[in-house]
């Protein structure tokens, strides 16, 4: 399942101010935001990220926080952040059952992803079509047999949801590639 090509290549333009105030894109990182596949097949770009909340922007402050991140990537969520992350996904492939302690929104733009809840509720997405994924069991699966999907993600990390008495936490059960947001 080689992924080199299997979809256009994400342009991602980050905008800041010159010294006279003007509004320019950044040159500190590439154009391009770069796809890692992991074992199971699924690549994932994180094309930008935050800390804090309001974001501090101030000589570029907010640069600083993501090229950390860069350099040592978060987990799916950034504690007090927000994550902004694209995500291919092979043809016939389905990521683990899983859930964040977060606030999603996940877009479908190319391909078809199938949706699917603990309960075994599912919604079919084609592009265009949005989940607002509110901490909830879930699995996203890719059921063509020749055709990649890709899905472009926000993510804000939520207060631990408390659902009959229980607080949820975060479930990754192995996910591949991911390591804990906590």
């Amino acid at each position: 399942m080689a992924h080199v090509g299997a979809l256009p290549r994400i342009h991602r333009y980050i905008t800041t101010h010159d010294n006279q105030g003007k509004a320019v894109f950044s040159h500190k990182f590439d154009e391009e935001s770069k796809m890692k596949a992991h074992e199971d097949g699924i690549a994932f770009a994180l094309s930008f990220a935050t800390k804090g909340s309001p974001v501090d922007m101030d000589d570029d402050a907010d640069l600083r926080v993501y090229e950390g991140y860069t350099k040592d990537p978060p987990g799916l969520v950034i504690s007090g952040g927000t994550v902004l992350r694209h995500v291919d996904i092979p043809p016939q492939t389905a990521c683990t059952m899983h859930r964040t302690v977060s606030l999603d929104y996940g877009a479908v733009i190319e391909g078809e992803v199938e949706l699917l809840l603990d309960s075994g509720e599912s919604r079919t997405m084609k592009r265009g079509d949005v989940a607002i994924q509110r901490g909830t069991m879930h699995q996203w699966i890719n059921h063509s047999s020749a055709d990649w999907a890709r899905m472009l993600f926000v993510l804000q990390e939520s207060k631990p949801l408390r659902v009959a008495g229980e607080a949820l936490g975060e479930e990754l059960a192995g996910m591949a590639g991911v390591r804990s947001s906590t």
